[in-house]
């Protein structure tokens, strides 16, 4: 799976744990699509505080989903249903875990 795929879904779970400021550079990199010197600039820091931060939030999910698998558990459960119910039934089991 492509990094930033996998990152941003990381993210949906475990964005709580993260402070606005993490939260926003995150979001304006991965979602809205802004470089670190957009990003600096908007927010009046260094391009270097906005990769360093970045840095710190990527590796803090990916080390959360090693501890928690939260998304890891998901698909498991899901392939273990694919089996046994149609596909209405997945996506409905999708929107609520």
């Amino acid at each position: 799976m492509e990094k930033k795929i996998y990152l941003n879904i990381l993210y949906d779970y475990y964005k709580g744990l993260f402070t606005e400021k993490q939260q926003k550079y995150f979001e304006d990199y991965y979602h809205n699509d802004l470089s670190l010197s957009e990003i600096a600039e908007n927010c009046s820091v260094s391009r270097n505080a906005v990769h360093n931060q970045l840095k710190i939030v990527e590796n803090r999910l990916i080390e959360l989903e090693n501890i928690l698998s939260l998304y890891k558990n998901k698909q498991e459960v899901i392939k273990l249903l694919i089996g046994n119910v149609d596909e209405k039934t997945i996506e409905k089991i999708e929107s609520i875990m």
